[in-house]
C-alpha cells in the first residue's frame, strides 16, 4: 500500500495590485490514440510520412464516403478509462461539431458531445512525498483529428498536409480542481505516465500527440470553497482557454502570465471576455485567438453516418482483465517487496521500460543494491551521454549477473564498477570478464591467514597497540588487502585479522 495523505488542492495565491486572488485550473488534454489506423477510416497513421500520403477517401471528405468505425479505437478509448477508474458508458453516440477551417475537408469534426465513451473518473496526482490531491475526470470522448496548416513554405500561400485528419483523438475533460501551474504539470505528466503504461497513447508531446487546452479563471480567496459546496461555476470567474499547450515549462509561464493578465484587468474595473488564447514563448505573453465558442455555435447534432455505440459489459471486463500493472500499484509493490523508498520507488516507474528492466535485474536479489546500481550507475551513465534506457548497452541480465557476484563475495564493489565499464564498452557474461580481468576475490582462507600471520610475526608493537585499541586493526586488514592487490575479501579478512588479534 502506498502510504498517501490525501489533501484538498492548495491554492496558488497571486497578489494583485490591491488583493490576492486564487487560481483555478480545468485542462482538456487531446491524447492520440496508439492505432495503426484512423477512428474512421483504415489510412496509416504514421508519423513522418510525406505530406498528404496517408489520406483515405473518408479523410478527404470525397462524396459518397461514408466512416466506418475503428473498434480498436474504441477498445483504446475503454481501456484509458478503466486506467483512470472511469465509468464506462456502454451506450454512447457521435455527433457532428460543424465549422470551417482549411484543414477540416468535411466542413465538421466528427466528435462526442451529448454521450461521450467515458464518463467520470480520477487521477492521483503526488506533489511531495506522501501526499497527493485528486483530480477529477469529467468526461473522456473520442474525436477525429483535423489536418495541419503550413504557413512558412510560401510567402504567398499556405499548404495544407491532411495526414493527420481522421487520427484518433481522446479529449479527457478534467474538472476545475487544479491549482496552479505546478499542479498542473504534474497532472499532465501523470496522465500522460497512466497513458503511456496502458499503451493507449505515446504521449509524444513534442510531436502533437499529446496537447494541452487550459482553461484559466482567477476568483476571490474563500470562493472555490463555495463553488466546491454548491459546483456553481459563477463562484470561479470566467476562464479564458491557452490553446495547443505542448511543453510542460512553457504551460506554467502561460498560466502564470494569464492569471496575472486577468487580475490586473479585474483591478482595473474591466471584465474578462470568456475567449481562447494562444501563449507566445518569444514574448512569454497569451494573445486572443478567437472568442471561446460555446456548444450552440458549433452547431452540434447526431451525426447521421454513425449509429450509435453500443457495447457489451462483457467485453469491457474482458479488456479489464487484461489490464496491465499501473504505475500506482506498481510503486507500491516496490516499495513493499524490495524495501525502495518512495523517491526510488518514484524513479524507477517513471516509465514502463525503466520499470521492466528493474524489475528484472532486482527479481531474487537485494532491491536497495539493485535500485542504487540502476538509478545511479546506469541511469547516470544513460543520462551523460543521452541514451533511453531502451539503448542501453548493459542488460537487465548483465548488470543482474554483475549483482549476483556482488552478492556472493566474488568480486567487491570497486571492482563491480570496474566490470561495469567493461559491460559498458565491450558486453559480454559478467562472470567469464571477471575472470577473464582477473577480478575476482581472494576468499583462500589459508592464503590470506598466511599473509596475517606473516604482518603479526613482522609489526608486534603493531600488535599490542591493535589489542589495546581494536580499531587500530583496521591497519592490519588494510596492509594484507595491499599484499592481495585489492583482491581479498575484505569482510573475511577483517573477521580473520580479529580472532588472530583475539579481539
Amino acid at each position: 500500500m502506498l502510504d498517501l495523505t490525501y489533501t484538498s488542492p492548495k491554492p496558488k495565491v497571486i497578489a494583485g495590485a490591491r488583493d490576492d486572488w486564487e487560481l483555478v485550473i480545468g485542462m482538456e488534454i487531446h491524447a492520440q490514440v496508439s492505432s495503426n489506423a484512423k477512428l474512421f477510416s483504415g489510412a496509416s497513421t504514421a508519423v513522418g510520412s510525406e505530406p498528404n500520403s496517408n489520406v483515405a477517401f473518408v479523410d478527404a471528405a470525397m462524396p459518397g464516403m461514408l466512416p466506418v468505425i475503428n473498434e480498436y479505437c474504441i477498445e483504446q478509448a475503454v481501456r484509458s478509462g478503466l486506467g483512470l477508474k472511469a465509468q464506462i458508458n456502454l451506450r454512447s453516440a457521435f455527433d457532428r461539431k460543424n465549422y470551417f477551417y482549411p484543414d477540416l475537408p468535411q466542413g465538421y469534426q466528427i466528435s462526442q458531445l451529448y454521450h461521450p465513451i467515458v464518463g467520470e473518473g480520477e487521477v492521483l496526482v503526488e506533489m511531495g512525498v506522501g501526499v497527493a490531491r485528486l483530480v477529477r475526470i469529467e468526461r473522456i470522448h473520442l474525436e477525429q483529428d483535423a489536418g495541419k496548416s503550413i504557413h512558412d513554405m510560401d510567402p504567398t500561400m499556405s499548404f495544407v498536409d491532411f495526414n493527420r485528419t481522421g487520427v484518433a483523438l481522446m479529449e479527457i475533460v478534467s474538472r476545475p480542481d487544479i491549482r496552479g501551474p505546478e499542479e498542473a504539470a504534474a497532472y499532465v505528466t501523470k496522465l500522460r505516465q497512466i497513458l503511456r503504461y496502458l499503451g493507449t497513447c505515446d504521449g509524444n508531446m513534442q510531436n502533437g500527440n499529446l496537447r494541452a487546452d487550459v482553461n484559466v479563471s482567477v476568483c476571490r480567496p474563500g470562493q472555490y470553497e463555495k463553488y466546491q459546496a454548491t459546483q456553481d461555476f459563477g463562484h470561479l470567474g470566467t476562464r479564458c482557454e491557452i490553446k495547443n499547450m505542448n511543453s510542460m515549462r512553457f504551460m506554467g509561464q502561460a498560466i502564470d502570465y494569464e492569471a496575472r493578465r486577468q487580475i490586473a484587468i479585474l483591478e482595473d474595473g474591466g471584465k474578462i471576455v470568456q475567449e481562447t488564447r494562444l501563449y507566445d514563448p518569444d514574448k512569454g505573453e497569451t494573445r486572443s485567438m478567437r472568442s471561446k465558442e460555446e456548444a450552440h455555435d458549433y452547431r452540434y447534432f447526431p451525426c447521421p453516418d454513425l449509429l450509435p455505440l453500443e457495447i457489451e459489459q462483457a467485453w469491457v471486463d474482458d479488456i479489464a482483465a487484461r489490464m496491465p500493472e499501473l504505475p500506482d500499484a506498481k510503486k507500491a509493490r516496490f516499495m513493499g517487496d524490495y524495501g525502495l523508498t518512495d523517491y526510488d520507488a518514484n524513479v524507477l516507474t517513471a516509465d514502463l521500460e525503466s520499470a521492466a528492466f528493474f524489475d528484472t535485474v532486482a527479481k531474487g536479489r537485494d532491491g536497495k543494491t539493485a535500485a542504487n546500481w540502476v538509478i545511479n550507475e546506469l541511469f547516470g551513465r544513460l543520462n551523460k551521454q543521452g541514451l533511453a534506457i531502451v539503448d542501453t548497452p548493459v542488460s537487465a541480465a548483465q548488470l543482474g549477473g554483475m549483482l549476483d557476484l556482488i552478492g556472493s563475495g566474488e568480486i567487491s564493489s570497486k571492482m563491480a564498477k570496474d566490470l561495469f565499464e567493461i559491460l559498458w564498452t565491450e558486453g559480454g557474461d559478467p562472470a567469464e570478464l571477471a575472470a577473464k580481468h582477473g577480478m575476482k576475490q581472494v576468499t583462500d582462507t589459508g592464503a590470506i591467514e598466511a599473509a596475517i600471520d606473516a604482518l603479526i610475526a613482522a609489526n608486534p608493537d603493531q600488535v599490542e597497540k591493535a589489542r589495546a585499541n581494536a580499531r587500530l586493526a583496521g591497519w592490519f586488514t588494510g596492509q594484507v588487502l595491499k599484499a592481495t592487490g585489492g583482491k581479498a575479501n575484505p569482510a573475511v579478512v577483517g573477521q580473520m585479522v580479529a580472532q588472530k588479534l583475539g579481539l
